[in-house]
């Protein structure tokens, strides 16, 4: 079975992208993801443009596919070192979306958790993947596909559980819709930190950075969340360029 993962990397791949396709179009519950975010608005919901980010991280996992079955790719045998979790990153981001499509809001929550916990484990994996083989291939298509696509189902997760809060008209304990939103907004960087310091990886950090401004941009008509929104983006950019600077100083010596 190791040697097939390639090929099944590849087809859970297509699969996923194929049902992303449709429900652009549609195609699950009559209405698009976007059409869905619309009917429950909350005030860490960023701007339409940041979802975007979609096309970019899709852009890298198929380049990660595709190298997996070049020559330098089968002699290190990534995709055999991921074992199942790339599959099953796959099929947890199909569920989620046809489960998002139907406004199976509370279901959705558990599938986006599940492929979260996927995207940790293959994230620590393709990390150590990379320290043990060094090169420019490997960190552009081996660790950055997945700094970039955890970094992105991390804000997702807390929005999407802010979404089944306010669908079940949560009372937040007392403490307001805004001051959820900035809490939220405060766990979302200690986790950007946390993850950008442990690994020295400034992609993920960025990935909250534009998140961030895109929940400034939407959230005009609330001034306490946009600025802070922009504050925390303002620092997690400084924290990036930090890490930058590491990484590149770790490589000289």
């Amino acid at each position: 079975m190791q040697h097939n993962y390639k090929w099944i990397n590849l087809i859970g791949l297509i699969l996923m992208l194929v049902i992303n396709f449709a429900a652009q179009r549609g195609s699950f519950g009559g209405q698009t993801t976007a059409e869905v975010s619309a009917k429950y608005p909350v005030l860490i919901t960023p701007a339409g443009y940041t979802f975007m980010i979609w096309l970019l991280i899709y852009a890298f996992l198929i380049g990660h596919v595709i190298y997996s079955f070049t020559r330098k790719g089968k002699e290190s045998k990534v995709s055999e070192t991921m074992g199942p979790y790339f599959i099953l990153s796959c099929v947890f981001n199909s569920a989620w979306i046809i489960l998002w499509q139907y406004e199976k809001i509370n279901s959705s929550v558990f599938i986006m958790l599940a492929l979260l916990i996927t995207l940790i484990v293959l994230y620590i994996t393709t990390q150590k993947y990379v320290a043990s083989h060094t090169n420019k291939l490997n960190y552009w298509l081996v660790s950055v596909p997945f700094s970039l696509y955890l970094g992105w189902i991390c804000v997702a997760t807390i929005i999407n559980i802010a979404v089944a809060l306010n669908a079940n008209q949560w009372n937040g304990w007392g403490i307001s819709a805004i001051g959820w939103s900035i809490i939220m907004l405060v766990v979302g960087t200690i986790l950007a930190v946390a993850i950008g310091t442990r690994n020295i990886d400034p992609i993920a950090v960025l990935v909250f950075v534009w998140a961030f401004i895109g929940i400034c941009v939407n959230q005009q008509a609330t001034p306490t969340v946009a600025n802070t929104a922009l504050v925390l983006a303002v620092f997690l950019f400084l924290v990036a360029i930090v890490l930058v600077i590491l990484r590149w100083r770790k490589k000289s010596n």
